[in-house]
């Protein structure tokens, strides 16, 4: 038997003082109010309310029970409410993963925002190039470049991540500055290890087709921050997300080449795996990313 309904039932009808009242009160018939009690009765091995056709009265029994019930009903009454309450605010820890430059010059930028939105809420952000397994690593939020896989994951749509083409003056005074993709043979150039264009890159002319054009790296890194530390330096050609890049080109420290060449931009999602009841943390986190970056 359900013996919480069985507990509801016979508080019911000691509060209300007979059986059709309390079925009135919980919806029930005064034969299903009755049935409950008597179940209730028949688990615990005690008499609870002595019925006779005029009335009915609490025993011993039922007296000492009854307190303890109520008790126990306004505990289940609580948790039910605390339930309710931490579906619709959002709280606990969020694990999200972003690649580096995207979480470090972007993501983070808006992060405290967010955080001071929802107080509730905890962030934990890992950031990594290589290419999560959402599911298996247990995050609730990844971000990631390129156009979404065929993995059962809803894929939000973000805006692209654009790529800039720069060198450092003294690269540019030692070598010269190409003046067309296929010039580029000629040149050091920087690579991105995580590069899903390998030793393509590609570039939107001035007519807005495509150019696609092989390199070979002198360097080859997994990390775009050490690339830049090496373009700044003057070891070659880099192409890189513009965040990461537009203060050292603010600076002078970079400057753009082939401007009538951009790289091509690449799309950008936020994955998250489906699931009927969305939590409010993760709601209030895809909300938040897709108002900033959408």
């Amino acid at each position: 038997m359900d013996r919480l309904s069985g507990m509801e039932a016979f508080a019911k009808a000691v509060e209300t003082g007979s059986f059709s009242a309390a079925g009135e009160a919980l919806g029930l018939s005064p034969q299903a109010v009755g049935k409950q009690v008597r179940l209730l009765e028949e688990h615990l091995g005690l008499r609870l309310i002595h019925r006779t056709t005029r009335r009915q009265s609490l025993t011993e029994a039922g007296r000492t029970l009854y307190e303890r019930v109520r008790i126990i009903l306004a505990e289940v009454e609580a948790v039910e409410a605390a339930a309710a309450s931490s579906q619709a605010v959002p709280r606990g820890r969020i694990r999200v993963n972003a690649p580096v430059t995207f979480g470090a010059y972007d993501l983070a930028r808006v992060l405290p925002a967010y955080l001071a939105a929802h107080r509730q809420v905890d962030v934990e952000l890992t950031l990594s190039d290589r290419k999560v397994d959402l599911i298996e690593e247990g995050y609730e939020v990844v971000f990631r470049v390129g156009p979404p896989a065929e993995s059962g994951l809803i894929a939000r749509p973000l805006r692209p991540m654009d790529f800039s083409f720069c060198a450092a003056p003294s690269y540019l005074a030692a070598r010269g500055a190409p003046r067309v993709p296929a010039d580029l043979a000629q040149h050091e150039c920087l690579g991105f290890a995580y590069m899903a264009t390998g030793d393509q890159w590609r570039f939107v002319g001035p007519e807005g087709r495509q150019v696609a054009v092989e390199v070979s790296y002198r360097l080859l890194v997994n990390n775009g921050q050490a690339l830049l530390t090496a373009a700044v330096s003057g070891l070659g050609l880099l192409v890189q997300p513009t965040a990461l890049v537009r203060d050292a080109v603010a600076a002078g420290h970079l400057v753009t080449v082939l401007p009538a060449y951009r790289p091509v931009s690449r799309p950008m999602h936020l994955l998250y795996a489906p699931d009927r009841r969305i939590t409010p943390k993760l709601r209030s986190f895809v909300d938040f990313a897709l108002a900033h970056f959408a």
